[in-house]
């Protein structure tokens, strides 16, 4: 794959998005970070501030939300605008790759779990790196696979996960890149 023609999508929040830019800046591939007025934003590099209008693109139901997660979320505007600007980043990718862990009913934890459950919905190749099993694994479209040592595959991907980031996650996200663009 030709690194001039790859973007990583990411949001710019810290934890996995910084380290999966900081990656990408460190290979040279291009990095387009999904955020909007208000954020607090890791990074720099590749902002793309989205308008009201853009982020009601991305609008989704908090309920609808809850009930697919099995969790409760904050009913706020700035969690929104978080959920509105996850589903940018996988929207825009081919292949999705997160951070974070895995629960017992097949969801990913927090925020990104929305992530993780749009990249399902909409069928794409999805990658998590479970921080506490310490090993990539892809979704089936049934279940978690373990999955060894990815390579990214599509040139437009999508790179996000949890604010907690342990360093096991950071070397995952080196080595994905390592190994994809090295």
């Amino acid at each position: 794959m030709n690194r001039e023609d790859c973007v990583l999508f990411s949001g710019a929040a810290g934890g996995a998005e910084a380290a999966f830019g900081a990656a990408a800046e460190r290979h040279g591939i291009e990095e387009v970070n999904f955020t909007f007025d208000g954020h607090k934003d890791a990074r720099q590099r590749g902002i793309r501030v989205l308008t009201h209008a853009e982020l009601q693109h991305g609008d989704v139901s908090l309920a609808y939300v809850a009930k697919l997660m099995r969790r409760r979320y904050p009913d706020t505007a700035m969690f929104k605008k978080v959920l509105q600007s996850i589903w940018h980043q996988v929207n825009n990718g081919q292949e999705i790759y997160v951070v974070g862990v895995i629960q017992k009913d097949d969801t990913v934890k927090g925020g990104t779990g929305w992530g993780a459950e749009f990249a399902k919905l909409c069928n794409k190749p999805l990658f998590v790196f479970d921080q506490e099993r310490d090993g990539w694994f892809r979704w089936t479209g049934d279940v978690w696979a373990e999955a060894g040592a990815p390579v990214v595959a599509h040139p437009h991907f999508t790179g996000t996960g949890t604010r907690f980031l342990k360093p096991n996650g950071e070397r995952a996200i080196g080595e994905l890149f390592a190994r994809t663009f090295g």
